[in-house]
């Protein structure tokens, strides 16, 4: 078990916790057509997960074990994963055009693509640097090695003002809401911004969740000129 020194703190389950719960109501609030028997699934199974995961650490993450450590990837890869299929649907139906209302499709869309934000937010703080308990628990010459470079790594050279909230000067690391801004921005830019990918599987998982914005955003503008020009 790894647990977080005493009198440390650890990081906030809720922000995480939170983030989870509006992509589960996303899920639910899909038009009924769109693979019931799946996002009824990936709610029940996302929200069943969440209550061990809830119990060992409540409020504040201080304690990891291998189970915990196991339920909390998969659900994480759970949700990426059933957000990608999810996609496919939303793409067959924004291309195909006598299905559905192009306004609601476009909704729909917007729903995919912010949950689509939230899963990999969520695999990412999960995987990088050993999850979140193990980024505050151990020393940083003992962390795994880093999937994603922060600006705060290596801001320790820069101005004084900014040096001092620096990974080096400050002991800063990443929380949550770093990794779902650095999601958001990848989202938005299809490319790394703020936080740079190091990894193999953190570059892929970057890579198709660009990739999938991308494609997402150009069947999008595509149908919306559609609609406009029937109006």
């Amino acid at each position: 078990m790894t647990a977080i020194p005493e009198g440390a703190r650890g990081e906030h389950r809720w922000p995480a916790v939170a983030a989870l719960l509006v992509a589960l109501a996303l899920y639910l609030a899909l038009p009924s057509t769109f693979l019931p028997t799946l996002r009824y699934a990936v709610v029940g199974i996302g929200l069943l997960l969440l209550v061990p995961l809830l119990v060992v650490n409540p409020v504040r993450m201080h304690r990891q074990t291998a189970w915990t450590r196991g339920i909390s990837v998969a659900q994480a890869l759970l949700l990426a994963a059933a957000n990608q299929v999810m996609l496919v649907e939303l793409i067959l139906s924004l291309v195909e055009p006598t299905t559905g209302s192009g306004t609601r499709l476009l909704l729909s869309a917007a729903q995919v693509w912010l949950t689509n934000v939230i899963a990999f937010a969520l695999v990412l703080w999960e995987l990088d640097r050993g999850g979140p308990v193990v980024r505050r628990a151990l020393d940083r010459a003992d962390l795994p090695p880093a999937d994603i470079r922060f600006a705060q790594d290596e801001d320790h050279d820069a101005i004084e003002e900014v040096a001092a909230a620096s990974s080096r000067l400050a002991g800063w690391r990443p929380r949550f809401g770093d990794y779902l801004y650095s999601s958001l921005s990848n989202s938005m830019a299809f490319s790394a911004s703020d936080s740079i990918p190091l990894s193999v599987r953190a570059k892929a998982l970057m890579g198709l969740q660009a990739f999938s914005g991308f494609v997402l955003l150009a069947l999008v503008i595509a149908r919306a000129v559609s609609l406009f020009n029937q109006g």
